[in-house]
């Protein structure tokens, strides 16, 4: 009796396809580990919050306790939301993404057998990851200086959660202007889409006591509700209603740029 091997070709050898959760950590793991290597992207976004959180600090306080309207607060306790706001916004892996871009790494994962929107999640969830790390030393920064959570350990939970929500929903910006660009200038400005309006907000005093220009602008402001759901954090009592608004401006900010990095990563398909 024979037996005849059957011959395998090249085209009968293909790689296999993997889970849409591994391929999205995996992309997650390379972009956490070249994280270290790329400190200059990382120190600003430490220095500048703790800047303005100082400056501001030493600026306004002594001020805050005479305008009237606003007696009674801790300003140290007010400033600690902005700070966070300043140092996870605008943080993004999409620099990694314009270099993939242009050394063609990115047209050679789509030659693979990797799923496509993982590519791209893949890094919002080291994205996540990041700006979680980058909200604890301002937290204790601020704790140094006296900033005590009234809803205790799991209102530090919930503070963290809603300043990461915010910077992982402003991260489609700067991914869809990397995937329509591939350009490093270009991604670097994104930052300036969020500079103005982080002014035109209770960034540095209250609500009430902005004047009413500003005070009209400040409403419409997605941000000030973010800012004001941390802050809540800070209270003796839970403020479910500041919560869920920051909550839902966190939702509207993050479908459009979120949907705009999609429509982004389809045209880049599309061109491949």
């Amino acid at each position: 009796m024979t037996t005849t091997t059957p011959t395998i070709t090249r085209s009968d050898v293909r790689a296999r396809r993997s889970g849409f959760l591994k391929d999205m950590l995996t992309v997650a793991k390379r972009a956490l580990r070249a994280i270290p290597r790329e400190p200059e992207s990382i120190l600003p976004a430490l220095i500048i919050p703790t800047f303005f959180y100082i400056v501001n600090i030493g600026a306004l306080e002594d001020l805050t306790e005479s305008v009237p309207g606003v007696e009674g607060f801790d300003y140290r306790e007010f400033q600690l939301a902005t700070g966070i706001i300043f140092a996870v916004t605008g943080i993004s892996r999409a620099p990694g993404l314009v270099t993939d871009l242009q050394t063609g790494y990115f047209d050679r994962l789509l030659l693979s057998p990797a799923r496509r929107l993982p590519l791209l999640l893949g890094l919002m969830v080291a994205d996540f990851a990041l700006v979680v790390a980058l909200c604890i030393p301002v937290i204790i920064l601020g704790m140094i200086l006296g900033v005590s959570f009234g809803t205790g350990f799991l209102g530090v939970i919930v503070f963290i959660l809603i300043g990461a929500l915010w910077g992982l929903a402003f991260t489609g910006f700067p991914y869809a202007i990397a995937l329509k660009t591939a350009n490093p200038g270009a991604v670097a400005s994104s930052f300036l889409l969020f500079f103005p309006f982080a002014f035109l907000t209770s960034s540095t005093v209250p609500l009430d006591a902005l004047t009413g220009w500003m005070r009209a602008i400040a409403r419409y402001n997605p941000i000030t509700y973010v800012l004001e759901g941390m802050r809540s954090m800070l209270s003796d009592n839970w403020d479910f209603g500041a919560i869920g608004k920051a909550l839902l401006a966190i939702a509207i900010v993050a479908a459009v740029s979120q949907g705009l990095s999609l429509a982004a990563l389809r045209g880049r398909l599309d061109r491949g």
